[in-house]
């Protein structure tokens, strides 16, 4: 590889970086101030919420550490705080004793709820701010075409 694809190679990855960082604080202000929510309390909430009770529908801590992108202790420390505020309660496997799940509680799926709109419209924000940058536009763009396309009505 050339030292001028390692630059180009270097430009998007900073580029990409920077649009995380400025998309997370954006949406992290927003929740903050609107439900005393962070990125990764959401996060957690939202991953959370999906499980089921089918084969493989609950995560570990360990799964739910890699979904998350936090280290198994920094989960365990967010779940924990979010237990403490009635949000999540944690329970033993019925498989496995060793195991250890964790459940959104109703006053967490209430507050998942009610930030969802909140996070959504920052994101929302967030990617159109990103967009006005050149730099950062094409990838603004890629994220937009993340999203599922909705059916026709």
């Amino acid at each position: 590889m050339s030292r001028h694809a390692d630059l180009g190679l270097a430009q998007g990855w900073c580029a990409l970086s920077a649009l995380h960082g400025r998309i997370e604080t954006h949406i992290e202000r927003a929740l903050h101030a609107a439900h005393g929510l962070s990125v990764r309390e959401f996060s957690l909430l939202d991953v959370l919420s999906e499980q089921h009770d089918g084969d493989g529908g609950h995560f570990r801590m360990t799964q739910l550490a890699d979904t998350v992108v936090l280290s198994q202790s920094a989960t365990t420390r967010l779940v924990s705080r979010l237990e403490e505020r009635g949000l999540l309660r944690r329970y033993l496997c019925p498989d496995d004793r060793r195991g250890i799940y964790t459940d959104v509680t109703k006053a967490g799926h209430a507050l998942l709820e009610a930030a969802r709109p909140t996070h959504d419209t920052a994101l929302k924000e967030a990617l159109a701010a990103a967009e006005a940058r050149p730099e950062l536009a094409p990838l603004a763009a890629a994220v937009r075409a993340l999203a599922p396309a909705r059916p026709a009505e």
